[in-house]
């Protein structure tokens, strides 16, 4: 990818407000502005990709329009339907630029024709309100033909309405990089013909979990970081959970978008419990408890019971019972225990994986003691997928002291330090070893 496409996808991710060659908005109307288009993005961007069938056009139009909105409303004020007036102002400019360019008039009109005929529905009226066409783009940007790196880069740009730049921060990229990969991506929809419509019922159970595995991704990154100085990411998490909100609005009756969506509530809700004052990584036996966001925690227990209700349950509700026990018990102690290793059984039918048999082996140990739980950590030392896993040696290491045995859990934490990729974890690794070495060595003192 040369310069040229990186300066194409950077031409269409303007600021907000305060864009060159609109008139400059008022203290008091720029920041309605910017909440107007923040919240009504991914809806604006949705319906013009339903009208035109372009992607990087309904970009274009919709910057232009917030540009419009930045001359007038500070003058006329912000109207009572922002999304519609943005949307009018939208369409009236994509259909200018389509006159001046008959050639890429043409291309669009049977990229339109074939939309039409995946979906036929005609294109709401711009003049009332602004139709809410994002679980098109949700099924968009995860579409299974797209590269998996970069569903989950054009979900924030698109949906949540991130800048290229912004973005690049998520990713921990360079904002070129993160450019020409949208332009990429962009350009694959387009050359592919990827239609712009909801799966019928006969492809909805096939196509959802790529939708609700970008939306896990996203907040994984954001609870626990892959890389840099903090644990957690807390604005990537908030997105996540932002946009796994609008799906389950979107699709009120998929038990699994529930379960998604009460997992990640009872998981947030014990954000500001995870770390301490300096950023140092709090354990779930550490943590206090009346710092858990408690409106969270029940919201994700109703959720709950609608994913685990009317069927056999799936891996995002069985994960999301598991939190809410968690986020019930009063400490590590009282937790269920029995339960939620039955539900990893469960879970382990549903989606075998090393990582969930790995959790499975630490619940076995809360519930039965620390050798059984090492018994089935041994049986997973050989698998491939854990060789760079760094919560694999911690939890042995872990265990390992619960036993006394010190000299090999120094030897654990020295394993999972290697592997650790955030500054916190290292620094959590560093503690933990130093108090295997002090106490294999007779000293019993613990560091703090």
């Amino acid at each position: 990818m040369g310069e040229s496409d990186a300066g194409a996808e950077d031409s269409q991710a303007r600021p907000l407000v305060g864009s060159a060659g609109a008139a400059p908005a008022s203290a008091e109307a720029a920041p309605s502005i910017e909440a107007a288009f923040r919240e009504e993005r991914g809806r604006l961007l949705a319906a013009l990709v339903h009208r035109f069938g372009d992607l990087d056009l309904a970009e274009e139009v919709a910057s232009e329009a917030v540009e419009a909105a930045l001359t007038h409303w500070p003058v006329d004020g912000v109207p009572r339907s922002p999304g519609a007036w943005l949307l009018t102002t939208a369409r009236r400019k994509a259909v200018d630029r389509l006159r001046r360019d008959t050639a890429y008039a043409a291309r669009l009109a049977i990229l339109q024709v074939e939309a039409d005929r995946a979906d036929p529905s005609p294109p709401a009226d711009a003049d009332g309100d602004l139709p809410d066409e994002r679980l098109q783009l949700f099924f968009t940007c995860a579409h299974p033909a797209l590269p998996a790196e970069d569903r989950g880069a054009l979900t924030l740009r698109c949906l949540a309405g991130l800048t290229t730049a912004e973005v690049a921060r998520a990713f921990l990229i360079p904002t070129a990089t993160m450019a020409q990969r949208i332009v990429r991506v962009k350009r694959k929809i387009r050359q592919a013909r990827i239609p712009f419509r909801v799966p019928g019922p006969d492809e909805l159970s096939e196509r959802l979990p790529g939708v609700l595995q970008v939306l896990y991704s996203l907040f994984t990154e954001g609870y626990a970081a892959s890389s840099g100085q903090t644990l957690q990411r807390l604005d990537i998490a908030e997105e996540a959970l932002r946009l796994t909100r609008i799906l389950h609005r979107l699709l009120p009756g998929e038990r699994e978008v529930a379960g998604l969506l009460a997992l990640l509530l009872s998981t947030h809700a014990r954000r500001d419990a995870r770390t301490g004052g300096d950023g140092e990584i709090r354990l779930l036996d550490e943590q206090d408890r009346s710092r858990w966001d408690r409106a969270m925690i029940e919201e994700g227990r109703a959720l709950v019971v609608t994913a685990l209700t009317g069927g056999p349950p799936g891996p995002y509700g069985v994960q999301a019972a598991i939190a809410a026990l968690h986020a019930e018990a009063e400490d590590v102690i009282s937790t269920d225990w029995p339960q939620i290793v039955a539900l990893y059984d469960v879970l382990l039918r549903l989606t075998p994986s090393p990582v969930v048999a790995l959790n499975r082996a630490v619940a076995v140990a809360m519930r039965d003691g620390p050798e059984a739980g090492l018994t089935l950590l041994a049986t997973l030392a050989d698998d491939p997928r854990l060789r760079d896993y760094s919560p694999y040696p911690t939890a042995r290491g872990d265990l390992l002291c619960r036993l006394d045995r010190f000299a090999e859990a120094a030897t654990a934490y020295r394993d999972a330090l290697a592997l650790a990729h955030t500054e916190p974890e290292r620094a959590h690794l560093r503690r933990r070893l130093t108090s295997a070495e002090h106490r294999c060595r007779g000293s019993h003192r613990i560091e703090p």
